[in-house]
């Protein structure tokens, strides 16, 4: 199994952010569990790669060439693949895995958790997809979803597609004992018809 983190490239501003970071890479290796992330060296996503590596766990990194080219790839990962653009980097990083947690982050990491999760919404496809709520940082966010669903724009039942826990190791234990994430029946609910 291999899970894609979406982190952010700053370690940001509170310790607990990079203790999650740190205690989901080590979570993931321990648990035999391949990580897959967006190839960089800084911030959140290079923690918890090192913190996974530390532990001899398998870290794939996927880097835009632009990004290499600026020295932000880890150097010391398991397999660094360079691609072209950020569509492709999007692509092959959900292509190498089976689900995908957000840790705290900024533009990008929402971009990419939205991204992940509106597939498995279309049915692109069926993986988990999950926010690691390190101190709090997704509360608001999470009030502002279940506030989505409140006002009709979502239903529960894509809503639910999101899991949210504030433990690494708890939200690996739901990610591998949950059943697969919701496939849409396409097309028979539409707009609530």
């Amino acid at each position: 199994m291999r899970i894609c983190i979406y982190a952010g490239s700053s370690i940001g501003a509170r310790p607990e952010y990079r203790e999650a970071a740190h205690d989901l890479g080590t979570a993931m290796a321990e648990a035999g569990i391949g990580l897959v992330y967006g190839g960089g060296n800084v911030g959140l996503m290079g923690a918890a790669a090192d913190a996974a590596l530390a532990k001899g766990g398998e870290v794939i990194g996927v880097i835009t060439t632009q990004l290499d080219g600026h020295g932000l790839s880890h150097t010391g990962l398991t397999e660094l693949k360079i691609v072209p653009t950020m569509h492709d980097r999007k692509a092959a990083m959900a292509e190498l895995s089976d689900a995908f947690i957000a840790l705290p982050g900024g533009i990008g990491t929402l971009e990419e958790l939205f991204e992940a999760w509106t597939w498995a919404q279309l049915g692109v496809h069926s993986k988990h997809v999950a926010l690691l709520n390190a101190g709090g940082f997704y509360d608001k966010l999470v009030a502002f979803l279940d506030h989505v669903v409140e006002e009709r724009f979502m239903k529960a039942i894509h809503r639910d597609v999101l899991m949210v826990e504030s433990d690494p190791r708890v939200l690996l234990t739901r990610l591998r004992s949950s059943p697969a994430a919701y496939v849409p029946k396409w097309l028979d609910k539409v707009d609530g018809k």
